[in-house]
């Protein structure tokens, strides 16, 4: 569907497939889930975040009645709220584009 699709489109939808992989039959992941699949998917963009106040309030919300769950557009947030926090991020914008 996305063959002429941007890069961008094509991650969103990647970010998308791997969010519905792990869902329950309602499209929702316990806290619990999340928290794993932040840790084992995402993992690049949250390394070296543990002493960053906002990644330990991000990460202690979903250690916080860790059986309930979030939709897709609460994890899309908390991807992007750890995105944005990244050391990663900041490599990514200090590489010069050759095209």
């Amino acid at each position: 569907a996305l063959r002429k699709g941007s890069d961008l489109e094509k991650a969103f939808a990647t970010v998308a497939l791997v969010y519905n992989n792990y869902a329950d039959p309602e499209s929702k992941l316990s806290k619990a889930e999340t928290k794993s699949l932040l840790q084992s998917q995402f993992g690049h963009f949250i390394q070296g975040q543990e002493n960053k106040p906002k990644y330990q309030e991000i990460i202690s919300s979903l250690d916080e009645e860790s059986e309930n769950k979030i939709n897709f557009e609460d994890f899309m947030i908390l991807l992007i709220s750890l995105t944005l926090m990244s050391d990663l991020l900041q490599e990514i914008k200090n590489v010069k584009t050759t095209k």
